[in-house]
């Protein structure tokens, strides 16, 4: 496990890129709480993140590239058009996949056919732009324990498991509002 910030990634940004695409577990800031994330069509790292997390077969949502990659994936009806327009922002979209082979559905959604997905208002939302493929994004606890808005209150039994931390240092956010957008809108949760 090695810590490093934002300017470190920057500078090694092709690096850290590779490293993602061999599927490597990252822990990084958005412009909501820390996550844990990894490829999400890699199924191997996927079933890492459920280990580390100790989480059964809920789903996880994803960073995803840009809006063309969820119009060309999702299913879009008028009213998540107008959520999808308010991103990047601190939102969790669900919607229903129409390219079911986009992501390791089996590993990512177990049995369900929807996605969670966000753009971040933030630099890390950037570089999955760059990566162009979408990216697990999961708080980084334990399942059903507090959300981490600082690197320093890591579970060690997690940092002990992850590959790479981006530490920007004390997040002051909630966790994003997630909106089912699958059969017309529902907040799911609300901060």
């Amino acid at each position: 496990m090695e810590i490093i910030n934002k300017t470190k990634f920057l500078e090694n940004e092709d690096f850290f890129l590779s490293e993602i695409e061999k599927g490597k577990i990252f822990v990084y800031p958005t412009d909501t709480i820390y996550g844990i994330g990894c490829d999400a069509t890699n199924s191997e790292s996927i079933k890492r993140i459920r280990e580390i997390k100790m989480r059964d077969n809920k789903p996880f949502s994803v960073i995803v590239p840009n809006k063309t990659w969820i119009k060309d994936n999702c299913v879009i009806n008028f009213l998540a058009g107008k959520w999808i327009n308010k991103l990047p922002g601190r939102y969790t979209l669900i919607l229903k996949l129409k390219n079911l082979n986009v992501v390791a559905r089996k590993e990512l959604l177990g049995d369900f056919y929807t996605l969670g997905i966000r753009i971040p208002d933030n630099w890390f939302a950037e570089i999955i732009e760059k990566f162009g493929k979408p990216f697990v994004t999961t708080s980084v606890n334990l399942a059903g324990r507090e959300y981490l808005t600082s690197i320093e209150d890591l579970d060690p039994n997690i940092k002990a498991k992850i590959d790479y931390i981006i530490d920007e240092g004390k997040l002051e956010n909630l966790p994003s509002k997630i909106v089912d957008l699958t059969n017309g809108e529902k907040i799911i949760r609300r901060y």
